[in-house]
């Protein structure tokens, strides 16, 4: 991994989770003392943040994390709605038996989870159990969409909804419908499922919580 790369991928993962909030100013100087690099790398991460519009640059100001609302908030979740229900309607026609027991293996760890109480394991065990199933799906394009999707949106780790205990029985019901859809191999089902999921995950989100404080799905 180059210096810039380094960089790209600690900033990407702070503002992501949003460590580093909208509305914060990058200061390149102030970044590479702290990443204990030069100036240059950190620009040309700056500039891959830039194309990815996750910063902007204004005159007298330089660059800073763009600040997402409710707009967004929706664009955001019609968005993964569409690209991971084609996802899952694509693998239910795609899934190998090796495929799909690997992805009850993880269902079953996050029922384990959840029973215990360990919610705050449950937030990043979804995505990876979400995105799996786009990579099965669309090995060629839509994983890397569904990527793209989720990681243009800060989430607060710490806001997750998995970690509200009314939500996960919810959620994991839903996986679980998924699963069986994919088992059968009805792709129409699987996505009907996975967009009914997200869009009511949005849509609590938009209810209970507002902008950039939590992920449902």
């Amino acid at each position: 991994m180059s210096k810039a790369e380094y960089v790209y991928s600690v900033l990407l993962d702070e503002i992501r989770s949003a460590r580093i909030p909208g509305g914060t100013a990058l200061r390149a100087g102030e970044v590479a003392k702290r990443l204990g690099v030069s100036v240059t790398p950190v620009r040309e991460a700056l500039r891959r943040l830039e194309k990815d519009r996750l910063i902007s640059y204004e005159a007298h100001h330089g660059a800073t994390v763009v600040d997402l609302g409710d707009e967004a908030l929706a664009e955001y979740y019609g968005l993964r709605a569409v690209v991971e229900g084609l996802g899952a309607r694509l693998a239910a026609a795609r899934i190998t038996p090796e495929q799909l027991a690997s992805l009850r293996e993880l269902h079953a760890a996050m029922a384990a989870d959840a029973e215990h109480g360990r919610y705050a394991l449950l937030g990043e065990q979804s995505r990876h159990f979400h995105l799996r199933i786009v990579d099965i799906g669309g090995p060629a394009f839509l994983g890397a969409h569904a990527r793209s999707v989720r990681n243009s949106f800060p989430v607060p780790a710490e806001a997750s909804l998995w970690l509200d205990e009314a939500q996960v029985k919810a959620q994991m019901e839903a996986h679980e419908d998924i699963l069986t859809a994919l088992a059968a191999g009805d792709g129409a089902a699987a996505e009907r499922i996975m967009v009914d999921h997200i869009n009511r995950a949005g849509e609590y989100r938009q209810e209970t919580s507002g902008p950039l404080t939590g992920d449902l799905a």
